[in-house]
């Protein structure tokens, strides 16, 4: 959605407190209102869409707390990365020559 807004205005809140039982997220991210408004769709007792701001192309939603998680990853080391390389070397090797008999 094209709402004119620089990307440095098109935000994402997640707040949440101790006491409150629901998670508060406002954003613009398609893909993440995209995801909220399905899953509250299927799960309308857990998530529920609050808000939403056509103009800005902004969406509110709550949702239950241990329903939305964050995934914290390590950075890949300099091994792995190599090890990844070479796998996506040898895949695309693989699938030349596969192209290739099929020709």
């Amino acid at each position: 959605m094209r709402t004119g807004l620089p990307k440095q205005k098109k935000i994402t809140d997640i707040w949440f407190d101790e006491k409150d039982p629901l998670i508060h997220i406002r954003t613009h991210n398609t893909d993440l209102k995209k995801r909220l408004a399905a899953y509250a769709e299927q799960h309308p007792d857990v998530c529920r869409q609050t808000d939403a701001d056509p103009e800005t192309g902004c969406m509110e939603f709550d949702i239950e707390k241990g329903r939305f998680s964050f995934r914290l990853t390590a950075p890949y080391s300099e091994e792995r990365r190599e090890a990844a390389r070479r796998y996506a070397r040898e895949q695309r090797r693989r699938q030349a020559e596969i192209e290739l008999k099929c020709s």
